[in-house]
């Protein structure tokens, strides 16, 4: 069965095509994969689909009776500022005005049983039944679970949570709903490893459609079951998961460009021929000649010209100059306590970094990764023990948010560690796609991954041989993710990073510190090894 329809959607800001004749069909129980580079249009297609947003040209169609939800990418402050509970239990109100009704019944009954009031009783306990009402409580625990709600987040202020907190609460009230259609913009950001393996198992199990943006190709890999591609405003599918598709758009493009090239070579003899045709007729004075000419002028008038396929485009080459090596030891911690009121973060904790090891640090959110971090930045000095760096050691961060001066330009910020003219830093800037006027862009409001381009670029001109990243993944596109795990992976120095994006942990990690119940555990490899352990 068919929920959604799309048909040739158009989708114009200003003189910027975003959407231009997207067509696709999303089945019942289909889980698709919607991905593209950032600005491909992806979250403007599913505010079309969500009715957010008018398309300029095309139509939709959504299966009668199908229910939707759709989570954003960002949500405000609610109006009532209810608890987080609350806020979670308006997805039960329909149940919740069955169940006073029910009461009211009941306490009629007590004092007057007769058949009236007995099957209304019996028909809205039906009612409550067939709507699932009896599970509530078993669903509720086991979504809130899933998401790792304690009792103290539930009883917290709704406008009290940050951005992220916010999104997970809204994911699970999304949930709790179990719409008919699943709408989900960036799903996986903000949860830990522990959440997003629960998500994922729980989206498997969907009994629903689900149409899902997401950077995260492990996550894709495991949920979706088709892909599809926004690319140049136009729609292109792929019957599989990520790495499906990987493989299968290779295969497509090459293809293409060989189909292209092959009958660029045929339209080149075919005009060679009608050349060759009319210099013969006129040498001879013979019209055969010219009428032959002319039959193959029609042919290459009505020939179909494949459009030109353009391959890939080299992939951006970062490349740290590490002059000065450091020594074997990089960090040690040794006996590390750290406390926040009552609670205890680290208790006796102690570990070492050796020189050239790309180190992954994880553990739940709020187990004290990014507090660990800023400690051994000296951000954090409220602690006990002692946290050693080795010598020659010259560190490079890159935090979980990056911040810009308002009105600083990307020239301004670049030429600030640039050491060189205004020419040499916008040819320099050039080479990684920060070209002509884009140099004139405010730094505060580049895309995430356009941030972290031009973070590296900036710790690129500085002499670093230690590299600590918080989340560097959070909010950039596939292709970004790619440039910086060769970006990484090439680096001739130690890296240490917090992330919860198991392809790149996979991809770039040859050793895991997790933080589990106040202590620190160390494995040798990525993800998938510690899996098996």
């Amino acid at each position: 069965m068919i929920e959604i329809e799309l048909n040739n959607i158009k989708k114009n800001y200003g003189l910027n095509n975003v959407l231009d004749g997207v067509s696709f069909e999303v089945k019942t129980c289909e889980r698709i994969a919607l991905i593209g580079e950032n600005g491909a249009g992806k979250s403007t297609l599913l505010n079309i689909i969500a009715s957010i947003e008018k398309p300029d040209f095309g139509t939709i169609s959504i299966r009668r009776g199908a229910s939707i939800g759709y989570l954003k990418q960002i949500y405000e402050d609610d109006v009532l500022n209810p608890t987080v509970q609350e806020f979670l239990s308006t997805s039960f109100k329909e149940f919740f005005d069955l169940e006073n009704k029910m009461n009211e019944l009941e306490l009629e009954m007590e004092n007057n049983s007769n058949s009236a009031i007995l099957n209304k009783y019996g028909n809205l306990q039906d009612l409550y039944i067939s709507m699932g009402g009896y599970d509530l409580k078993e669903k509720f625990s086991k979504i809130c679970g899933g998401f790792n709600f304690s009792k103290d987040f539930l009883n917290q202020k709704y406008n009290n949570l940050s951005g992220g907190e916010k999104t997970m609460v809204n994911l699970a009230s999304i949930l709790l709903k179990e719409p008919s259609i699943l709408l989900l913009d960036e799903p996986t950001n903000h949860l830990d490893i522990n959440a997003l393996e629960w998500l994922e198992n729980f989206l498997i199990n969907y009994k629903g459609s689900i149409l899902m943006v997401s950077h995260d190709r492990y996550f894709l890999d495991k949920v979706a079951t088709k892909t599809i591609l926004l690319e140049n405003g136009k729609s292109k599918i792929y019957f599989g998961n990520y790495s499906y598709f990987l493989e299968e758009d290779e295969r497509r493009t090459l293809a293409e460009f060989e189909n292209y090239k092959s009958q660029q070579k045929q339209i080149e003899k075919m005009k060679e021929s009608i050349k060759t045709l009319r210099k013969f007729g006129n040498l001879a004075k013979n019209e055969m000649f010219f009428k032959r000419a002319k039959s193959i002028e029609k042919k290459l008038a009505k020939m179909e010209v494949l459009d030109k396929v353009v391959l890939e485009e080299k992939p951006i080459n970062l490349q740290f100059k590490t002059e000065n090596r450091s020594g074997k030891d990089v960090l040690r911690v040794d006996l590390l306590n750290k406390s926040f009121d009552d609670k205890t973060i680290f208790n006796d904790i102690s570990f070492d970094i050796f020189y050239g090891e790309r180190v992954c640090l994880m553990g739940k959110n709020g187990s004290g990764k990014t507090t660990l971090i800023k400690m051994i930045l000296d951000l954090d000095k409220d602690y006990t023990g002692t946290i050693k760096l080795g010598s020659s050691v010259n560190i490079g961060y890159i935090p979980q948010i990056i911040e810009f001066s308002e009105n600083e330009t990307i020239l301004d910020f670049f030429l600030k560690s640039f050491n060189g003219s205004e020419t040499q830093a916008r040819t320099y800037l050039a080479k990684y796609r920060f070209r002509q006027n884009d140099v004139f862009k405010k730094v505060s409001s580049l895309s995430g991954g356009e941030k972290v381009r031009i973070k590296l670029l900036e710790l690129m001109q500085k002499d670093v041989n230690f590299l600590i990243f918080d989340e560097p993944t959070n909010y950039i596109d596939i292709s970004t993710r790619e440039v910086l795990e060769e970006t990484l992976q090439n680096f001739n120095g130690t890296v240490l990073f917090i992330s919860h994006d198991r392809y790149f942990i996979n991809k770039l990690a040859t050793r895991i510190l997790t933080i589990k119940n106040n202590n620190i555990y160390s494995y040798v490899g990525n993800y998938d090894k510690l899996l098996n352990i």
